[in-house]
């Protein structure tokens, strides 16, 4: 991202909230069906969305959040010429976004999990991290 985009402010498209549950991840799928619709992305950019922002709204409600659904979870979309930016926010106390294991390490291989953040930094073009992991932005350019 240039130096003149990053002092443009984005527009708040859509914004939603909702308590911690696992279950509630299909609100996040009917919001990136409903901005994808409504800008018209392509397909081919529609499949790394879903699956890198399905990554961090999950790893909001279950390691940031730990399922309590007295926390919420928050998913904030806008947009400004071609570029996207999901914000995804939690309750959590954070973690170490610098020191994550090597999901493609062969020790790690064979593990269930610890595949999200690698998932969203290949498919998003620009991942950042705010407030010590609590606060994650997702950006695409579409």
């Amino acid at each position: 991202m240039n130096d003149t985009m990053a002092t443009q402010t984005f527009s708040i498209m859509q914004n939603i909230d909702f308590p911690s549950e696992a279950e509630n991840i299909y609100l996040v799928e009917k919001l990136v069906d409903n901005v994808c619709e409504e800008l018209q992305i392509p397909e081919g950019n529609y499949g790394n969305i879903l699956i890198a922002l399905t990554e961090a709204v999950n790893n909001a409600i279950h390691h940031g959040n730990k399922l309590d659904v007295n926390k919420t979870t928050s998913v904030a979309c806008g947009q400004i010429e071609n570029i996207l930016k999901f914000r995804i926010e939690d309750e959590g106390v954070g973690f170490d976004f610098e020191n994550l294991p090597d999901p493609t390490d062969p020790e790690n291989i064979e593990k269930p999990n610890g595949r999200g953040i690698f998932l969203m930094k290949n498919l998003a073009d620009e991942v950042s991290f705010e407030e010590n992991g609590r606060i994650v932005e997702l950006t695409f350019e579409c």
